[in-house]
């Protein structure tokens, strides 16, 4: 049976749902009955009958859903420990390694995909006395009063110079 290349919004719908869960587009498309990756992604590029903004929503709900498995990943300790031959309790640091590297590649995810909702950086915002952000004009009143005061400066050191010859 050959993959639908035709949009609907039924098919839409089972794609926005799964993105919305949390999976990935590529997983999405596994599936025999939904288009191929390259079909969803030319929809949303042709903005098909609405579906970017559609497939926008799901792909940001999906991202929180992300964002609350990293708790449940780092919180699993289920296999972490296991009883060796001799009845010692045993840390299982591949179990571990492999756990770190799930939480860190969502991390990176997450912050690669919403950068100002999950990623690392942190913006400055200059603000004046009163607290309001400081405007163009505002910097641009500024940087004559300290053009003005150098050139006084420029002005005195001049005749101080002069004085000295």
């Amino acid at each position: 049976m050959a993959r639908p290349s035709s949009f609907s919004q039924e098919i839409a719908t089972i794609i926005c749902d799964r993105l919305a869960e949390g999976k990935t587009l590529r997983a999405i498309c596994q599936d025999e009955i939904l288009p191929s990756r390259v079909t969803v992604q030319n929809w949303v590029i042709k903005d098909v009958e609405g579906f970017a903004a559609q497939y926008a929503r799901a792909r940001d709900v999906g991202l929180d859903v992300m964002a609350d498995e990293l708790f449940e990943i780092a919180d699993d300790g289920r296999n972490d420990t296991y009883i060796d031959e001799n009845g010692n309790v045993r840390t299982d640091q591949d179990v571990i390694a492999r756990s770190r590297l799930r939480v860190d590649t969502r991390k990176w995810y997450l912050s690669k995909m919403a950068p100002k909702k999950y990623g690392d950086k942190q913006a400055i915002e200059l603000t004046g006395a009163e607290g309001a952000p400081i405007t163009i004009a505002h910097r641009a009143d500024r940087v004559a009063e300290l053009m003005a005061l150098a050139a006084s400066r420029k002005a005195k050191y001049d005749e101080a110079i002069d004085g000295l010859v």
